[in-house]
């Protein structure tokens, strides 16, 4: 289905999504010389955007296929946004999430859909879920609510982008020069590049993908959609691994910049929401507002960034702090074989550690002959740059010490 302004401001006219705050962000505005805004989609219903997209689509089906049901597959928030609908038209939803879909969110799903939805988990990403969803309604001749491929849903999205256009006199000043919008499968893209766009024609609309799954990127390469073959499932809410026909045919026309963000950097910025603004974001939700290091020209410029989505589970903290410590260059791990000696552990903290440098992770691998034993170290540093003596500390002292790289198999087993 075709995406038109004119779709849009019909379903901003009939929605039961709340009108989400747009607001500046000292912090981002002060590191990047622009003026920030960031539209405040972890505020909506199901604490995400995609609440939007899912009732739009469902309160246009007849009675007879509200009679018959709904099946969707989502990472999450989709699902959350079927089930509200559910809840709100009196009809059945059977949710399909992936295995690794965070706990916080399947029980969200059940509490906002109460006894109309009923969810399976099946396959280790979205698109594994998908196929098993699809499978499943046409087995019951169910009506599958699509997440981001189906023109209904891209033009409930795209409301995220009536509302900016409103708000952006009042609280920006004026019209956005630049719009970062987090990209999964393109629908919350499309749907605001279409409707921004036409009001809007010189802003400059940027989508960020997370690396390792970038598929709008690749499509955007490739002419056309192509399946990622591996796929990063860190940003669950924006690992899709074959973007939507509809939304890629949008980007193609409409979209200036597709960006990927290092994962690293988007829990850096997932740390510093919560810590400064106050704003807990899940990957997904920090991926537009992180994206901002890897666009340029941004001085002076009014920017706007979505953060779509604010559903994480707080038993990934310990996963996303290692992973921002890392990135920033403040922890490195080390294989030291200590000699099987009085005393050598104590050489190693007097002449190789400095004030500052903090052992983290300490483990005997094993005992690999009678006189030496491998460890895995893992140091914390006051700031990046502490490096570089370290390292010449160690070529100097009488140790065999191997730094596992980030980018090692290796280092993968320390998640």
């Amino acid at each position: 289905m075709s995406v038109t302004p004119a779709g849009i401001a019909a379903a901003a006219e009939k929605t039961i999504a709340r009108r989400t705050a747009l607001e500046r962000s000292e912090r981002l505005s002060e590191r990047s010389g622009a003026e920030v805004f960031l539209k405040r989609e972890d505020q909506q219903l199901g604490r995400s955007y995609k609440v939007r997209g899912a009732f739009q689509l469902m309160s246009q089906l007849s009675p007879e296929e509200l009679a018959r049901g709904v099946v969707c597959a989502s990472a999450g928030n989709h699902a959350q946004g079927v089930a509200i609908s559910c809840a709100r038209l009196g009809t059945k939803g059977h949710i399909f999430v992936p295995t690794n879909t965070p706990r916080q969110k399947r029980d969200r799903i059940l509490a906002l859909g109460g006894d109309a939805v009923t969810l399976t988990m099946v396959g280790s990403t979205y698109d594994e879920a998908s196929a098993a969803a699809h499978a499943y309604a046409r087995d019951i001749d169910a009506t599958y609510v699509h997440a981001f491929d189906d023109g209904r849903t891209i033009a409930g999205q795209g409301t995220v982008g009536v509302e900016i256009t409103d708000q952006a006199t009042e609280i920006a000043g004026g019209p956005l020069d630049v719009l970062i919008v987090p990209v999964g499968g393109g629908g919350l893209l499309a749907g605001v590049a279409t409707w921004v766009k036409s009001v809007w024609p010189e802003c400059r609309i940027i989508g960020a993908e997370p690396v390792g799954a970038a598929s709008m990127k690749a499509a955007v390469r490739a002419g056309g959609p192509v399946r990622l073959d591996n796929l990063d499932t860190f940003v669950d809410g924006a690992s899709v691994g074959l973007v939507g026909a509809v939304p890629y045919e949008v980007a193609r026309d409409l979209v200036d910049e597709i960006v990927e963000v290092p994962v690293g950097a988007i829990c850096v910025e997932m740390l510093d929401l919560y810590q400064t603004e106050g704003i807990i974001a899940e990957p997904a939700g920090a991926l537009a507002s992180a994206a901002m290091a890897q666009v340029g020209d941004l001085v002076g410029k009014r920017v706007g960034v979505i953060v779509s989505g604010g559903n994480n589970d707080v038993s990934r903290y310990p996963d996303i702090v290692e992973r921002a410590i890392v990135f920033q260059g403040l922890r490195h791990y080390f294989l030291v074989s200590f000699p099987q000696e009085p005393g050598a552990l104590r050489g190693f903290l007097d002449h190789v550690l400095a004030d500052g440098e903090d052992i983290v992770v300490f483990d005997y691998i094993k005992r690999s002959n009678r006189e030496t034993g491998p460890a895995l170290v893992g140091i914390d540093l006051e700031s990046a740059d502490r490096l570089a003596p370290l390292l010449e500390r160690m070529a100097a002292s009488q140790l065999i010490i191997e730094k596992i790289d980030n980018d090692s198999e290796l280092f993968t087993f320390l998640r």
